[in-house]
């Protein structure tokens, strides 16, 4: 049985854990709102480039040019590069072993394909490079993703695909849906999935289609990569104050019972001493 010593340092060692895992939760709280914000604001903008990009590829289809845009180009699936978005520290419960599960899953669903991974976070960097996975590229430290930083992963594959350098590209993250809900998510992105059946809207053109196609079609990637990070983003901030919730209730139980533990303990220690005194007592008499 452990002694009063023993119990007292443990509740205290708890209690500070407890401490920590509340100022944890109150920091993701506050960064989550941010990137909630970030979120919210992103979305539409990525929705109506989705929009025009459907409108303008309905007008220039019949233009030869659109055809042979390198970003549409349909290759058979030998070179796939993938582009894993975790996040750079843990305590966030499963948010980055349920990506890194997914990036596995991945490669087991493509084996014999020659895989590559663009990895953006340094726990997916870590879990892919234990397991001696190709990595092509790595990007840490995006604690606040801007806009330049998907530019720069985004034109690498921009440039690798229209050198047929690689075949097809996938984007794996976890999108926010709420403080409780992250959802797994793995969209490709290039060859760019014209969509079909659009509702073409009368524009008036001031380049051809085909030529302002060619225009968007990069933006489309790059918006795709960006919205991607902010996504990821606000669920890491999500899971994490959702996670350190949770440890800090559980601190709280462990608290209760070890001061129900060590209230017992000194009980019976008060018991015993009382019953050798009155023993010692009645040995005198």
């Amino acid at each position: 049985m452990p002694s009063l010593i023993d119990l007292r340092r443990r509740i205290r060692s708890v209690k500070n854990t407890q401490q920590i895992t509340k100022a944890m939760k109150m920091v993701s709280a506050a960064k989550l709102r941010r990137a909630q914000e970030r979120v919210i604001a992103a979305r539409p903008y990525s929705g109506m480039l989705g929009q025009v990009l459907a409108n303008v590829s309905a007008a220039a289809m019949g233009d030869e040019r659109t055809a042979s845009h390198p970003l549409l180009a349909q290759r058979e699936q030998k070179r796939i590069q993938v582009i894993l978005v975790t996040a750079d520290s843990g305590l966030a419960g499963a948010f980055n072993a349920n990506l890194n599960k997914a990036a596995l899953k991945f490669i087991e669903d493509h084996q014999g394909l020659d895989l590559q991974f663009e990895v953006a976070g340094r726990k997916g960097r870590d879990f892919l490079k234990r397991r001696e996975i190709n990595l092509s590229g790595e990007t840490i430290g995006l604690k606040k993703p801007s806009y330049v930083d998907a530019q720069k992963i985004a034109s690498s594959i921009i440039e690798r695909y229209a050198n047929e350098e690689i075949d097809a590209v996938y984007i794996i993250y976890n999108e926010f849906k709420s403080v409780m809900s992250q959802k797994l998510t793995i969209t490709p992105i290039l060859p760019v999935p014209l969509p079909k059946g659009a509702q073409q809207t009368e524009y008036i053109y001031e380049q051809p289609p085909a030529e302002l196609l060619g225009t968007i079609l990069p933006r489309y990637v790059e918006v795709e990569v960006y919205r991607a990070l902010l996504e990821s983003t606000a669920a890491e901030h999500a899971a994490r104050m959702t996670a350190m919730d949770a440890a800090s209730s559980n601190a709280s139980d462990v608290i209760e019972k070890l001061t129900l533990f060590m209230n017992r303990v000194r009980q019976a220690s008060i018991t015993r001493e009382i019953i050798e005194v009155v023993s010692g007592a009645a040995a005198l008499e």
